[in-house]
């Protein structure tokens, strides 16, 4: 008798441990984009939206790529400038936004620029990458983002979220995925 008091036990648990390995908080999945020539892993199924935006006067259509996870935004946009020079216009003023949007401090910048990419004497490039804090609604926030150009087209690529919640882990994971082809 006492192993009929067990079974249901047993099955209970075994089909919440089955719940539970369906739904990890970070599944991870590649993401190639059919708009722009570039590959990335992301935490969970990310949805894509596009939409026309204002870069310092330059209005140019973005595609914005994303997933969220517990408040965690990971996300991808890109888009493609009239030429090289607004694209690394580009680059600056996506920047500056998302910093604002937080109201962040930059704690840390690099800058990058190249005149040789992937093989050609003429291909141009700039990067841009920033770990910032800041506060929204009066929660502390944290924005890593790294905004790169090539030739014409510009992406922004970033983890924005509460502070307290971002693992440098995942950050590190999505960051290194970023992979322009």
């Amino acid at each position: 008798m006492r192993t009929s008091h067990l079974k249901p036990l047993l099955i209970s648990l075994l089909a919440g441990l089955s719940l539970a390995a369906c739904s990890p908080q970070f599944n991870w999945r590649d993401y190639s984009s059919p708009d722009a020539p570039f590959r990335v892993l992301f935490p969970d199924k990310p949805a894509t939206h596009s939409r026309e935006v204002d870069l310092d006067g330059m209005k140019v259509k973005m595609t914005m790529t994303a997933a969220r996870i517990d408040g965690t935004m990971f996300a991808v946009g890109s888009g493609e400038a009239p030429d090289p020079d607004k694209a690394e216009a580009a680059v600056a003023a996506m920047k500056t936004a998302l910093v604002r949007n937080i109201g962040a401090t930059i704690k840390s910048e690099k800058t990058g620029k190249s005149s040789a990419v992937a093989g050609s004497a003429t291909a141009r490039a700039s990067a841009i990458d920033i770990d910032a804090s800041g506060v929204q609604k009066g929660v502390p926030m944290r924005l890593v983002g790294h905004f790169e150009s090539r030739n014409k087209r510009f992406y922004q690529v970033i983890v924005m979220g509460k502070e307290k919640d971002i693992a440098q882990e995942q950050v590190d994971m999505f960051m290194s995925s970023f992979k322009l082809q």
